[in-house]
């Protein structure tokens, strides 16, 4: 039985799918999207959470080509987003090529038919091109302690949030100090009748600047556009010239930590609370984390801070290593995405038979050429991929910055009636290299902290280390000159002509 076939198949509907979409679609390309979920949006469809909001100033965190004028807030909450983007998807008629509800369980590159072939839960499909858009924040990290399956109350992941559970007047436990933790536990001490906090790690906090974009504002960018876009180029040029240079240079960071000591100390009037809230790390080691709201939150008579670490979970709550039982109602985990370590590579099998995880797990981690394509996997394209994430501005300005590159690869392949495209591993073995010599001096890999930017052998397989213009200019044409190049197969009638 023959499968489907596909010129060009994506994974994933979030802003890297629906962005290659509509690219693809102004060029003519045939493609389909394949979404486990039930609707478009990714990480902003999965992430319910109360108080969940991009760190990300709005009119940055948005497509180029496709910015919204009527934002309501500076760094807008996630049903917002989330409605930015199925209006766009509807609008560019992305919706349309989407199969929701279709998980897939494997892909393995055909070397004889130039193909991969696609395993999912709706079936088999073949397409000449792969595209890769599940996003590295797409696979909850869910820690295993002793007895959790003991526990009598209610346990959620903050990215597997039911949005019926009640938390009011219920004891609640929140485990983890990360940016989702930040948002959550001024909303849940909201409502909570006693609220545990347990932390491994301290976070630098820092002001946030978020505010209500007036009606007046919307206005002008609903009917001057320009404005909103050099509004949106100033959070851009002012982010990559201040931010850049502290976090490549661990010593121009002082300002940061200066800055999130005042707010530390203007917020937790107890110096013996502050002393247990101050990391010992240097800001920008892990993800700087802006809240207004935490702090007091912490700092309240209704919420305990726990630094002693868990030891087991047991049906009444959680009992850490001091001994002491913490009764609870509700257990949140706080506790962030699988990045370096994401199920997803066990899934991707290239021409030599070895799935992506294994290639990684026997050279030095999860590496890629242009954070886009891999040496063994032909045809594999992946948006966010390997060393393009950034901690200072917004993740979908990398991901437009891949979309020419993808778009003039498939330009050039059917322009020379090219079968496969591979880069060859020399070219990508001194792309990270390069880069791996650019992250050593940084505060990513110097600043002392243990975040998820790093692997287990505490390699940096995640961050971009320079100005993101820089990857931009990089990505601007397909360099088909660093990759191996497979022609099509002349037809049979053109093979007996030349005869």
């Amino acid at each position: 039985m023959t499968a489907e076939h596909h010129n060009v198949v994506i994974i994933g509907a979030g802003f890297g799918g629906i962005g290659t979409s509509i690219k693809l679609a102004e060029d003519g390309v045939e493609h389909v999207i394949l979404e486990k979920a039930d609707d478009v949006g990714g990480t902003w469809l999965a992430n319910q959470y109360p108080g969940c909001r991009c760190d990300v100033p709005s009119h940055l965190y948005s497509f180029s080509f496709a910015l919204n004028p009527d934002w309501s807030d500076s760094y807008s909450l996630q049903p917002e987003i989330w409605r930015y983007l199925r209006r766009v998807a509807e609008e560019h008629r992305v919706v349309e090529r989407v199969r929701f509800g279709c998980k897939v369980d494997a892909a393995r590159w055909d070397d004889d038919a130039k193909q991969w072939r696609i395993e999912t839960s709706q079936g088999t499909l073949t397409t000449n091109v792969l595209i890769a858009a599940h996003g590295f924040l797409s696979e909850p990290s869910v820690p295993h302690f002793e007895g959790i399956e003991s526990f009598a109350g209610q346990v959620m992941h903050s990215a597997q949030w039911d949005p019926s559970y009640d938390v009011t007047g219920k004891r609640v436990g929140i485990i983890g100090t990360g940016a989702s933790a930040v948002q959550i536990v001024p909303e849940v001490h909201k409502q909570a009748t006693a609220l545990s906090v347990f932390q491994r790690t301290a976070a630098w906090i820092l002001p946030h600047r978020g505010r209500t974009i007036h009606a007046w504002e919307r206005r002008l960018y609903r009917n001057v556009p320009a404005t909103q876009r050099f509004v949106r180029g100033f959070h851009y040029w002012s982010s990559e010239f201040i931010a850049v240079p502290a976090l490549m240079d661990p010593q121009r960071g002082k300002l940061l930590k200066k800055m999130a000591r005042k707010h530390l100390e203007d917020q937790v009037p107890d110096p013996e609370l502050r002393k247990r809230l101050t990391p010992a790390f240097t800001p920008g080691c892990k993800r700087l984390t802006p809240s207004n709201e935490y702090l007091p939150a912490i700092a309240s008579p209704t919420t305990e801070l726990v630094t002693s670490g868990i030891a087991k979970v047991v049906p009444d709550g959680i009992v850490t290593n001091d001994g002491v039982l913490h009764e609870l109602d509700v257990i949140i985990l706080a506790t962030g995405f699988r990045v370096t370590d994401n199920s997803f590579p066990e899934l991707i099998t290239g021409k030599d038979g070895r799935t992506m995880r294994a290639v990684w797990d026997s050279a030095d981690g999860m590496g890629a050429y242009n954070g886009t394509t891999f040496a063994g996997f032909p045809n594999l394209f992946m948006l966010a991929g390997p060393n393009t994430g950034i901690g200072h501005t917004s993740l979908v300005y990398m991901i437009e910055a891949q979309l020419p590159y993808v778009r003039d690869a498939l330009r050039l392949m059917s322009e020379r009636n090219i079968a496969a495209v591979e880069v060859r591993p020399d070219v990508q073995a001194a792309y990270n290299e390069h880069l791996q010599r650019r992250l050593g001096p940084t505060v990513w890999n110097t600043g002392g902290c243990k975040s998820w930017y790093l692997d287990k052998q505490g390699r940096n397989t995640t961050i971009w280390p320079d100005y993101t213009f820089k990857f931009a200019r990089r990505l601007k044409r397909f360099d088909l000159e660093s990759y191996y190049q497979q022609l099509q197969a002349p037809e049979p009638a053109a093979q007996l002509a030349a005869i």
